[in-house]
């Protein structure tokens, strides 16, 4: 990689993390955070929305936090045990309730498809999942792959390896490329950056590659790493990628209110294996989604 992105890239870093470290100490009475509230007092936005606000003060980019959160989910069901039967229920309930999209894994995009047809609901597929550890060429065909079977966005998981070895030139092409085969044919691309595995510098490093690639979305997590979502994750990618690309915060979401607190903290969409509870209000089930 040339000396000249990287300097970019070390700017950038800089540069988002003395953000959200300056907006955290404006805010914050708490002098055990030095500082660093973003990275410590996540649970003041959690307590901001938790009394009825629906709007946090978050540089201009967070969002209103909706009463219908339907069409912020991405109905996600990529066990691999899923049955046939159990992908026909993931569709019946996304239609019925109004999901943005279906996520399901390749094998059953076609069927998606099918059961869709003529609904407002998307059909998503995962690329690269769940470690990101393919080559880029066949992460292209698979890509390429499910937008023929009927997909419209694609949530890829980046080079994690490459991208902790300092190889942000293979991770940056890596998501060009699985970008330029969803464009072609006008299906989104979301990049997972699997968060839980990285260092705050390495999450920003992983969003403006995201975002220099020319991705739609950054996305926290595949639900099968050794965390989820947080509120402190999506704001430092918030903070990366600005205001016109999306963030889908996903893993270990599994009620209303947190999916009002990652929209609050600046996600546009949500992916959840507990969508139906979420919007129903019943008991959320296991699941890593």
């Amino acid at each position: 990689m040339s000396s000249t992105t990287d300097a970019l890239i070390e700017a950038v870093t800089r540069e988002v993390l003395a953000a959200l470290n300056a907006r955290g100490a404006a805010d914050c009475a708490d002098p055990s955070c030095e500082g660093a509230c973003a990275a410590h007092c996540s649970d003041k936005v959690r307590g901001v929305v938790s009394t009825g606000a629906e709007r946090i003060s978050y540089s201009g980019d967070g969002a209103e936090v909706p009463r219908d959160l339907a069409r912020f989910i991405d109905h996600t069901l990529l066990r691999p045990d899923a049955t046939a039967d159990d992908i026909d229920k993931l569709c019946e309930e996304a239609g019925r309730l109004g999901f943005a999209a279906v996520c399901v894994n390749p094998t059953w995009v076609r069927r998606c498809a099918q059961r869709l047809r003529g609904s407002t609901v998307r059909v998503a597929s995962v690329v690269g999942f769940p470690f990101g550890a393919g080559t880029t060429e066949v992460k292209a065909m698979e890509a390429r792959r499910a937008i023929r079977d009927g997909a419209r966005e694609i949530d890829m998981v980046i080079n994690i390896g490459a991208l902790r070895s300092g190889d942000h030139e293979l991770v940056r092409r890596d998501i060009e490329k699985v970008a330029d085969a969803c464009h072609e044919a006008g299906a989104l691309c979301k990049v997972i950056i699997e968060a839980a595995l990285l260092s705050d510098e390495e999450k920003v490093v992983a969003s403006h590659l995201a975002r220099l690639a020319k991705a739609d979305f950054v996305k926290t997590s595949t639900g099968y790493g050794p965390g989820g979502a947080t509120v402190h994750d999506v704001l430092l990618m918030r903070e990366t990628v600005g205001p016109k690309l999306g963030v889908k915060a996903a893993g270990g979401i599994r009620s209303a209110e947190d999916v009002r607190e990652m929209i609050a903290a600046g996600a546009t969409r949500i992916g959840a294996s507990a969508s139906v509870q979420i919007v129903t209000g019943g008991k959320p089930g296991e699941g890593r989604y």
